[in-house]
């Protein structure tokens, strides 16, 4: 009789543990696996946030340089979604079957500007030949790396759409993302750095004091695409998510501009 009772304690305790694992395991499937651009940070979380409230479903996010993201997936890490700062990461991904073709989508839309520390900051009129270098002293200007870092690469066409980048070439602090050359500027390790407008709304230890113009450099862009390897059947309520009134009121909050 105990035996008895011992063996069907045992199968149900079983069972209960089979079940919760089972559980454990769906709950895990349903994590939805991000890798986006460092500039989307404060509105991607505050996007996730809302997500999470609505559905449940947790989103994880890697960010930094959509170059080394890129270069990330293409190695083999494992994600489900990846937002780039331009075109050009998309396309490298794409070329390799890396993403699902039809899941893509141009998402978002910024503005390049010049920023300074806060305290010091005085407007700069962002124009055809204007003297950056006078404005640098023998300091060093801050930006993304122009060869692989996307808001380098803008911030180096402007300049050079400008006039002026020969005159500042030399004296460039390219760094791995875009936010970390607007933490120097916070920091006041360098008087100026080149940001997207996002990125200078999120941080109140700088100020805007220039605005390039539009036509100075390629529309900046934030693709969104599927992974090719994602199977991940969140993902897709997710991609729908982003481009819903919802998210799009807070992307439009930290000042990008919606693309449809």
């Amino acid at each position: 009789m105990f035996s008895s009772i011992a063996r069907a304690l045992t199968i149900v305790a079983v069972g209960g543990l089979l079940t919760l694992g089972a559980f454990g395991a769906g709950q895990a499937a349903e994590k939805v696996t991000v890798f986006a651009a460092a500039s989307l940070k404060t509105a991607l979380d505050a996007a996730n946030a809302a997500y999470a409230r609505k559905t449940g479903t947790e989103v994880r996010v890697s960010y930094a340089a959509s170059s080394a993201l890129a270069k990330q997936i293409e190695a083999g890490a494992p994600a489900d979604l990846f937002i780039s700062a331009d075109l050009d990461w998309m396309d490298y991904l794409a070329t390799r079957h890396l993403i699902d073709a039809d899941s893509r989508k141009n998402l978002l839309g910024n503005r390049l500007v010049l920023v300074a520390p806060k305290a010091e900051a005085k407007p700069v009129d962002v124009k055809q030949g204007f003297d950056l270098a006078g404005l640098l002293g023998n300091d060093r200007l801050a930006m993304g790396a122009v060869a692989s870092v996307p808001a380098g690469k803008y911030g180096k066409a402007a300049l050079e759409t400008l006039g002026v980048w020969k005159t500042v070439e030399s004296r460039v602090a390219g760094v791995d993302n875009v936010r970390a050359a607007l933490a120097l500027v916070s920091r006041g390790e360098a008087p100026y750095g080149i940001v997207y407008q996002t990125d200078a709304a999120a941080d109140p230890g700088v100020a805007v004091v220039g605005l390039f113009p539009a036509e100075s450099h390629p529309p900046i862009i934030y693709p969104v695409a599927r992974l090719a390897d994602s199977r991940n059947s969140a993902t897709t309520d997710y991609l729908t998510f982003l481009e819903s009134p919802e998210a799009a009121s807070l992307f439009a909050s930290q000042g990008f501009s919606l693309l449809k």
